[in-house]
């Protein structure tokens, strides 16, 4: 996944918007060698005077990743200082850049240069978020947890995230989307074992029982997102044939909707029982040639 660019203002509306400029600088007084201010208008702080981000969005960082710009740094030294906030004397809190600053621990840096701001918890979990939107190689899924942690905990309505982030509501909502899938597709996605074109194909079925079938047959047969579409789309075409069929009486209807839950348990496959409440049919499906065989093991005619 690529880094994202044209995203729109996004950490600067927050950062260097002229009408929050003067709440967001604060100027830090240097207090025994802690902090000291090189020039360009940032601090040269103490790692240990420093805490990590609690409302940071990646849980997960990639430790060689992370060894391989420890050494960059041991070479180059920090070209793109931290951000943080001062919450007593020499005492601070990370709110971007957190990559950067366990690398400088593990390049056994003793200072980083950092840019001081001043945010209340809800700033701060906002720029947090937006930030690591923008600049780090997030997953669909990290994407997606950060989109609804700035709707939900920051009161942003879709639109205005999507002008927060530089994206249009469609894509947010895509994103959104793949928090409705089962905990399973949402881990693949997240360790890239599957691509967001196959979550989103998945999506679109709206049988857990069904997305999860789609999804291990994608994994065991290497499906692409053509592959995966047109499953979801066979699926979609039987759900079609049958809300056309006329329902039985309501008494027999019970009866068969219950009869319909346990074959579809049995098979692992949405049963269609079709009846007039004297004769009618009992419709098996299958999505490919394999399903064919797994069902005619069940009923031991294979």
């Amino acid at each position: 996944m690529s880094k994202k660019k044209g995203l729109g203002r996004g950490l600067n509306a927050l950062l260097s918007d002229s009408n929050i400029e003067e709440r967001l600088e604060v100027d830090i007084p240097v207090s025994s060698g802690a902090a000291t201010s090189p020039s360009g208008g940032t601090l040269e702080i103490s790692l240990a005077h420093i805490e990590v981000n609690p409302f940071q969005p990646r849980k997960h960082f990639d430790q060689e990743a992370l060894q391989e710009l420890a050494d960059s740094i041991k070479v180059h030294g920090i070209i793109q200082p931290i951000t943080v906030r001062r919450l007593a004397r020499d005492q601070y809190q990370l709110i971007a850049g957190e990559r950067r600053f366990l690398a400088s621990k593990l390049a056994g840096l003793n200072s980083i240069p950092s840019y001081v701001r001043s945010a209340d918890d809800q700033q701060m979990l906002e720029m947090s978020l937006i930030e690591n939107i923008q600049r780090e190689n997030l997953n669909a899924i990290e994407i997606a947890l950060s989109y609804q942690r700035l709707i939900s905990e920051c009161s942003l309505k879709q639109d205005e995230l999507g002008d927060r982030v530089g994206k249009n509501r469609a894509t947010v909502t895509n994103y959104l989307r793949l928090l409705k899938l089962p905990h399973d597709v949402q881990i693949a996605v997240r360790d890239n074992k599957i691509s967001m074109g196959h979550a989103r194909a998945i999506i679109n079925v709206e049988n857990p029982d069904q997305q999860l079938y789609i999804f291990k047959k994608t994994l065991s047969e290497d499906l692409s997102v053509r592959k995966v579409e047109e499953l979801v789309r066979n699926l979609s075409d039987e759900k079609d044939e049958d809300n056309n069929v006329q329902p039985p009486s309501s008494a027999i209807n019970r009866e068969i909707a219950q009869l319909q839950s346990q074959l579809s348990s049995h098979f692992g496959t949405r049963i269609v029982i079709r009846s007039d409440g004297k004769k009618g049919e009992i419709k098996i499906p299958f999505l490919s040639v394999e399903d064919l065989n797994r069902i005619l093991d069940i009923l031991k005619l294979h």
